[in-house]
């Protein structure tokens, strides 16, 4: 029985990686730069999204679609940032999948959105294997939640492009150890940027902000894709 649960397992991530490069075709040729966040549940995913869509939303067109096992709850807080939000309810399935977030575009004009952000479901260890046609991978890891999840999860944060630490605001309660997180960071993935902040605060999102629009202008130049980092990310 071994094996066929491996070829059931292959089958399913060939399944959804062809629907992921169908989608990053689809947003590229939309314009659309897409960006997935992904975490342990409590780290802060939400509470920094909502602050991130708040401070973009002058200067650009954005938008979220937002897993969950069960209720709209998230989906509703990220609304009162004033952007369109869609929440993704995924049942027994513990990650996002590129069919899930397929069809919740449906009556989306992607053509009319700057930067779609992601929030994947709380978990440290299936989304890492499913590809969403996404252009950047953000990994947070928040104060309260220990020092050694890099070395605990390494597959998410061998996947994500950027670790982001996150509720600085209570490092100090939690005696949270930077030097050691930063350091099991760079254990796992060795070079990895590493930003820090709060978003209860503000304090480093203007950092974030600028190492978004760097990322967005590079995917603009790579693709092609006309409009991605057309609009201006203002800091």
């Amino acid at each position: 029985m071994e094996p066929r649960i491996l070829q059931v397992r292959t089958r399913i991530l060939k399944d959804n990686d062809k629907v992921a490069r169908d989608l990053r075709r689809r947003f590229d040729d939309a314009g659309v730069f897409v960006v997935s966040l992904v975490s342990s549940p409590g780290a802060g995913k939400t509470t920094f999204l909502q602050k991130t869509l708040t401070l973009l939303r002058p200067s650009l067109r954005v938008a979220a679609l937002v897993g969950d096992l069960a209720t709209d709850n998230d989906a509703k807080r990220l609304q009162e940032s004033g952007a369109p939000v869609r929440q993704i309810v995924t049942g027994t399935v513990c990650h996002l999948e590129a069919a899930m977030v397929e069809r919740s575009l449906d009556g989306w004009a992607l053509d009319e959105l700057d930067i779609l952000f992601i929030e994947n479901v709380g978990n440290l260890v299936c989304p890492a294997s499913y590809d969403l046609g996404e252009h950047l991978r953000l990994v947070l890891l928040s104060t309260t939640e220990g020092e050694d999840k890099p070395l605990k999860y390494p597959t998410i944060f061998n996947t994500a492009d950027i670790a982001i630490i996150t509720k600085t605001d209570m490092a100090a309660a939690a005696e949270f150890d930077r030097t050691a997180a930063v350091a099991a960071i760079q254990s796992v993935r060795p070079g990895m940027e590493v930003l820090e902040v709060s978003a209860r605060t503000g304090a480093g999102m203007d950092a974030w902000l600028t190492y978004l629009k760097s990322r967005r202008d590079v995917i603009g130049e790579r693709t092609g894709a006309g409009r991605i980092g057309a609009g201006q990310i203002t800091t």
